[in-house]
């Protein structure tokens, strides 16, 4: 497929760019400084571009099959939560500008429930540095839920991102909990979790939904 990857040089999206060209898949990387992303493919485009820049960003867009979106402000912006809902929307407007209608999100662990009516963010243990981006992907997820035009998915990983950790392509999967291992713990590996992101861009089994994995 013809994919929009949002993020390419993050901790997510540069594993997911990975996945996506070994997979086959064509795909064009949008980048603020298209040098900073040293990997050489033939299924590769580097375009610069602002994703606050929503006519732009539609133009690059324009004839892809998807977009994988795994934007991130970064944590240590002191706006983060600004930054996160207004990056956001303007890729999911920029997309219906350019007329693609499937968009996969990465968010965040934080609205998962750890009991009925209960989200993790919410309860008194939630790390207060994370709140703030946390709640940010949070508001994305229920701007999704009321969205018409777009055949989203909003995939949330577990508490805890494992950067070194096997694919193993054994996980459990979720749609609205928090999953834990039998010793209480939230884990998922990086790789594993990206699997599950490009396995559902060419699986389509969660469209109009959020989905978890974890172990």
């Amino acid at each position: 497929m013809k994919i929009t990857l949002i993020g390419a040089t993050g901790f997510i999206g540069s594993k997911t760019l990975e996945d996506s060209l070994n997979r086959g898949h064509q795909v064009t990387a949008v980048l603020r400084d298209p040098n900073k992303l040293k990997l050489e493919h033939p299924n590769l485009k580097k375009v610069q571009g602002d994703i606050f820049d929503t006519d732009g960003l539609s133009k690059i867009i324009a004839g892809s099959d998807a977009v994988l979106d795994s934007y991130n402000p970064g944590w240590t912006d002191p706006k983060i939560r600004e930054n996160m809902i207004n990056g956001s929307l303007s890729i999911l407007n920029a997309t219906k500008k350019a007329g693609v209608k499937r968009v996969i999100v990465m968010g965040g662990a934080g609205s998962l429930e750890v009991e009925p009516g209960v989200q993790l963010i919410d309860t008194p243990h939630f790390p207060k540095e994370y709140f703030e981006g946390a709640d940010g992907t949070r508001q994305i997820l229920n701007h999704l839920r009321s969205e018409k035009d777009l055949d989203w998915t909003f995939l949330s990983p577990s508490a805890i991102i494992e950067p070194e950790g096997a694919k193993t392509g054994n996980y459990r999967v979720s749609k609205e909990s928090l999953l834990v291992d039998t010793n209480g713990q939230s884990h998922i590996s990086l790789a594993d979790l990206v699997k599950a992101f490009v396995d559902e861009l060419e699986e389509n089994k969660h469209i109009k939904g959020r989905f978890t994995v974890g172990y």
